[in-house]
């Protein structure tokens, strides 16, 4: 599937210094990048079942408010959707940044407000523009660390209903939060009706609907380190043995 290309995004902001945070110019270069190297734009289920062309997906992860804000905007100027993962606990409270391990260092500062969510209805309007919203579990979990077979099912169940009740659309995709994942993990997600799931990994393991590997595009990428990773040469390499894991 060299042709299929699918990123991952976070947040996006001018000031925000954390690693998931892209700011909006190198945003607006790297579509620029990708359109002019051809790519059609897509959801991410679409991508996974796409059989011909070069096709990009444009994934961001725990659905903050820039996306809608920032992101949309040049989105729209190229012509790409793009989906969105929720995670559904957080989203009935959209005024509370968000909090897990990995983000809960920037509450009580200055960045606090990066780390706002959408709105169930800010979510309802993307899907409304043809964005594919899909489930990020409920609270966050390393999934791979969930021990109770109940708790892992509930968080992939429910998820997947709260976004197909409150939206009124089939959640047919989840994104593993950290993009933490094993095989009791894809059994899982199959097992709770998702068609596919994308993970983070460092090395590009083979493509599977479960088990789709996502590039992940942080503050450091420069247009140098961007072209690098999107370069099919460069995810085959990340794809071998020599690459480390």
């Amino acid at each position: 599937m060299a042709n299929v290309l699918v990123l991952c995004y976070h947040a996006l902001s001018e000031r925000f210094p954390a690693a998931m945070s892209v700011t909006p110019a190198n945003f607006e270069r790297q579509l620029g990048l990708l359109k002019r190297a051809g790519y059609r734009g897509a959801t991410f289920e679409e991508a996974v079942s796409a059989s011909s062309g070069r096709v990009v997906a444009i994934t961001f992860d725990d659905a903050y408010l820039s996306v809608l804000q920032l992101a949309k905007p040049m989105l729209d100027s190229v012509g790409y959707p793009a989906t969105v993962y929720a995670p559904t606990a957080y989203l009935d409270t959209p005024e509370q940044p968000l909090k897990w391990d990995g983000i809960d260092r920037w509450h009580g500062g200055e960045h606090e407000r990066e780390l706002l969510p959408m709105s169930w209805e800010q979510l309802g309007e993307l899907a409304e523009h043809g964005w594919e919203i899909g489930s990020h579990t409920c609270r966050h979990p390393h999934l791979d660390r969930v021990g109770d077979d109940a708790e892992l099912r509930a968080e992939l169940v429910e998820s997947k209903a709260t976004v197909e009740e409150r939206l009124g659309r089939d959640c047919a995709t989840l994104a593993y939060p950290y993009g933490d994942y094993d095989e009791r993990v894809v059994a899982a997600a199959g097992a709770a009706g998702y068609a596919a799931a994308g993970t983070l990994p460092a090395r590009l393991h083979p493509a599977r609907p479960l088990a789709w590997p996502r590039v992940g595009i942080y503050r450091g990428d420069d247009e140098r380190r961007f072209r690098l990773k999107v370069s099919r040469v460069v995810r085959r390499l990340r794809g071998s043995r020599i690459w480390p894991g």
